[in-house]
């Protein structure tokens, strides 16, 4: 019997709020103690944790490039996009809410100075780094993040590994993008800290919407070529 669209639903809201809390908090409450490092292994904790925890309620994506990718490859029903992204996207802004109590609650506290783990390029990139670099960069690491998702998934792949390889994805990708654009890949993510900085959050916004899902997209087209046993 297939789980209720309404369950699964939930699970990704529950799945994306782990993800931005974890990840996006331990940036703003820890980065300065953990590093770069840490936040990324944050980041591909959540999503091991999450796969583990909800990859059997409704496959854990978490974030709705994965969803457009995944349901490219025809891996996934159409149908269900529009929930699953409305579940995502409330995830991320219900934990950037949480995120922002817990955070002001630390006198001196400045939302829009510290950046709130927003993403951006140009100034608010943390190498400075220009747009088409945050362009190129957020296209191909989802692009490849995308890719490990549909391999490690496989039903020709080893059973119950995926979500090591997925969350160690995630690990890696983030050690390569925090320095460009804080490392979005997700547009859920990105928009969960932008409607709280505002301004020029929200303005480049755009960017971390229309990359992740053009490279999630490219992923939903290659992978079933490169991993069709016939031509």
């Amino acid at each position: 019997m297939s789980i209720p669209i309404t369950k699964r639903a939930s699970a990704e809201f529950l799945g994306t709020f782990w993800l931005v809390l974890g990840g996006c908090g331990t940036a703003v409450l820890a980065g300065s103690q953990v590093g770069w490092l840490g936040v990324a292994f944050a980041f591909g904790l959540t999503v091991l944790t999450m796969a583990y925890a909800i990859g059997h309620i409704s496959g854990c994506h978490l974030n709705p490039a994965v969803s457009i990718g995944l349901a490219i490859a025809k891996r996934f029903e159409a149908r269900d996009l529009a929930p699953y992204i409305a579940a995502q996207v409330l995830g991320a802004l219900a934990a950037s809410s949480v995120l922002y109590l817990i955070a002001s609650g630390k006198t001196g506290f400045d939302l829009v100075g510290s950046g709130f783990a927003a993403n951006g390029f140009d100034d608010h990139s943390p190498g400075h780094y220009s747009m088409n670099a945050a362009l190129i960069s957020e296209v191909v690491l989802t692009f490849m993040f995308l890719f490990i998702i549909l391999g490690a998934t496989d039903s020709r792949a080893p059973a119950g590994f995926a979500p090591i390889p997925i969350g160690l994805g995630l690990t890696l990708i983030h050690l390569v993008g925090i320095p460009i654009t804080n490392l979005s890949v997700n547009p859920a993510r990105s928009t969960g800290p932008a409607v709280f900085v505002g301004g020029w959050a929200l303005e480049q916004l755009w960017l971390f919407w229309v990359a992740p899902i053009v490279g999630a997209v490219l992923a939903g087209l290659v992978y079933p070529w490169v991993a069709a046993k016939r031509d």
